[in-house]
């Protein structure tokens, strides 16, 4: 056994853990991000860690890493210029898209329809026909293949995208053209519909496959540098990325994949945090990660994150399995202004980022932020990441003075403030992932990580009435511990359509079990034992006539238990929850999704010598702060000096390298027997 390196590049820190498989030691390091170019950032951190941990880059096996290089190309538009061939007739299948127009009243009125990421003038059609059962109507015509790509190639697009009508049950037509265009233009990659999505419902698949060839050649330039960067470190380990569902995929799938990472930045997170519960012995969380430029929020049952099958991001939504994470501007470096016109203090979604970074950082920034606010009010210490990194609090206290001026109030009011709004947002994030989709929030736990996670939870906790709030060894390098303990995933789906009562069990399950052979071969490709890898099967159900299917995972063994009357019975539960009611209309099986996993890591949490419940050994100095509108007596305590049992009465600081726990007047802190700090009402 070896060394596993867990990278998570945020828009601020990239945050880095390394840690002994064999021994379970692990050491953990922030640096700033680096947003030209992430990879620099990471190559430092890697320097710095296996300096820390006096660990030779050439002993890491896996590296394992969440990356938003794919969502930032979709969100600032630098995907490639993609070429799409469809099938006569459907060359506006794009423009014509789908009918829903999010917003309120009227939102149709003043909604700007999204650009396609594939512009019409780069739409070309050709001959062919398959029908809705997979037998070709009329062959295809290669004469039209050539002189379209022929057309695209001299328009200069930098990927292809091929989409035929009923491509998903017969992908035949699709797999000659990809053949043509490999053959005519080299250089460029080639996204195939039925193997990214073979699913019913052209639009959708369309648009995926579309995304895919997008961001392709983005990730690959970025897969391939990182790649030579870190060879060129000495590190010739395994490297795999994070997908959006909480797996891993390699680097390899991940380059011809790539609408797969869209979410892997946040994933990282909530397999974080689903490590922490595990060793904590809780099971019901929601999480809460705050970083310097936003806050995912997400909701884990019974220790079982939920999923969608739409990766969102923002205008785009795609057909890929995500974990069901939302996100909000705001974090610690969201920057607090007031409206000329409005008069209303008002904080993010615009963030002062690495760089500048918040004022209090004395990296040139200039406007007030979450975190100038929060070291205003004494909840953030001056010194930071164990010292290293020492805090402006006058700048700070200069920036929120200029907000306090603008409101016509005093200072710590107008910090106050700051803090006051950031957390509604965060609440307004949380109710959309619990109260709106049919949990009551009472029944979780509220688990807060990320840099600046810990500072918040508290006061969130309180908002949503969910206790104990949690802050979890290491939070600030929590998403690098979930990229490095989470384990490889592949999935694969197909449409089936057919009406429940008109459905065989046997045969439902002969599908699946094709499928799961599928899905495994991927994973032994990928350099897996057989006996290490799982199955799971995913059904999506619908009403009959109905628009909208739920996702439903299940096993072969309740399959053959239950046949498709469990089915049936999960997908009604499952229905009444979401929608408070049922209905008579017959059940139809819309797609069919087939799991393999890898082998979890079983990677214990280091258990904390017994203390006798005082931590006066943690004390590291009094300290004053601000809270219910006027000066307070507070602790200050140095987290790694804590031992189970330690009870620690609000108002108190925690502090340690990557992150700082605030437990608020009214509230008490019990560390538990693995180091989590568990805050509960007085």
């Amino acid at each position: 056994m070896g060394y596993r390196l867990g990278v998570d590049v945020g828009g601020t820190f990239t945050d880095l853990l390394l840690f002994d498989e064999t021994t379970g030691a692990f050491w953990r390091h922030k640096t700033p991000s680096t947003p030209h170019d992430s990879s620099e950032g990471i190559l430092t951190g890697v320097t710095a860690i296996c300096e820390k941990a006096s660990v030779d880059p050439k002993e890491i096996e896996y590296f394992l890493h969440g990356t938003t290089v794919a969502t930032n190309a979709v969100l600032e538009g630098k995907g490639a210029r993609v070429g799409l061939i469809t099938t006569d007739g459907y060359r506006h299948v794009l423009q014509i898209a789908r009918s829903y127009v999010p917003g309120g009243l009227a939102g149709w009125i003043i909604w700007p329809k999204p650009t396609p990421l594939a512009a019409l003038e780069d739409t070309v059609t050709v001959g062919g026909r398959m029908d809705a059962a997979g037998k070709e109507v009329r062959p295809l015509d290669e004469a039209s293949v050539r002189t379209a790509l022929l057309k695209l190639k001299d328009q200069g697009v930098e990927a292809i995208t091929v989409s035929l009508i009923n491509a998903y049950v017969n992908g035949s037509h699709e797999a000659r053209i990809g053949e043509m265009a490999r053959e005519m233009m080299q250089d460029i990659p080639v996204s195939l519909s039925h193997e990214v999505l073979p699913e019913m419902q052209e639009y959708e698949r369309t648009l995926t496959t579309v995304a895919n060839a997008a961001v392709r050649p983005v990730v690959g330039r970025y897969v391939s540098s990182l790649r030579d960067k870190l060879a060129a470190s000495g590190m010739n380990g395994k490297l795999s990325l994070l997908r959006s569902d909480g797996g891993l995929m390699s680097a390899q799938k991940a380059e011809e994949q790539p609408v797969n990472i869209l979410m892997s930045g946040p994933a990282g997170g909530v397999t974080g945090a689903l490590w922490v519960g595990k060793n904590a012995g809780i099971r019901n969380i929601l999480t809460l990660d705050v970083g310097g430029t936003s806050t995912d929020v997400a909701l884990i049952e019974n220790l079982e994150p939920r999923r969608q099958r739409t990766t969102e991001v923002g205008h785009l939504s795609v057909r890929a399995s995500a974990l069901d994470v939302k996100t909000v501007g705001a974090g610690g470096g969201s920057i607090a202004y007031v409206p000329e016109l409005t008069k209303a203090l008002r904080v993010g979604p615009q963030s002062a980022g690495a760089v500048p970074g918040p004022v209090a950082y004395g990296k040139g920034g200039e406007l007030p932020t979450v975190t100038d606010a929060n070291v205003v009010l004494g909840y953030l210490p001056e010194n930071l990441l164990g010292g290293s990194f020492k805090l402006d609090r006058e700048g700070a206290k200069r920036a929120v003075q200029t907000i306090a001026d603008a409101l016509g109030i005093d200072l710590m009011a107008a910090a106050r403030g700051i803090i006051d709004i950031v957390n509604e947002n965060m609440f307004g994030a949380l109710r959309m992932i619990s109260v709106q989709q049919g949990y009551d929030p009472r029944h979780f736990a509220l688990m807060g990580f990320g840099g600046a996670g810990p500072l918040h939870v508290n006061a969130v906790a309180r908002l949503m009435s969910s206790w104990p709030a949690v802050s979890p060894v290491s939070p600030g390098v929590l998403c690098a511990l979930g990229d490095a303990t989470t384990r490889m995933r592949t999935e694969t789906a197909r449409s089936f359509s057919r009406l429940a009562t008109q459905t065989d069990a046997a045969e439902l399950i002969a599908v699946l079990k094709d499928m799961a052979e599928q899905t495994r071969a991927e994973l032994r490709a990928d350099g897996l034992a057989d006996a290490s890898i799982e199955s799971e099967f995913e059904v999506d159900v619908r009403y009959a006539g109905q628009a909208f299917e739920v996702p439903l995972t299940i096993t072969a063994e309740v399959l053959e238990r239950d046949g498709i009357d469990g089915i049936i019975k999960r997908f009604d539960e499952e229905h009444l929850r979401l929608f408070t009611f049922n209905m008579d209309t017959p059940h139809e099986i819309v797609n069919l999704r087939a799991v393999a996993l890898g082998q979890a890591l079983d990677l214990p949490a280091a258990e904390l010598p017994k203390g006798d419940g005082n931590p006066i050994g943690a004390k590291m100095r009094d300290h004053t702060l601000w809270m219910d509108g006027k000066e307070q007596a507070a602790v200050i305590y140095d987290r790694a000096k804590l031992r189970q049992g330690d009870v620690i009465p609000g108002p108190a600081i925690v502090i340690e390298m990557d992150s700082t726990t605030l437990i608020e007047t009214g509230c008490v802190a019990v560390v538990d027997r693995v180091g989590n700090i568990l805050i509960n009402l007085a």
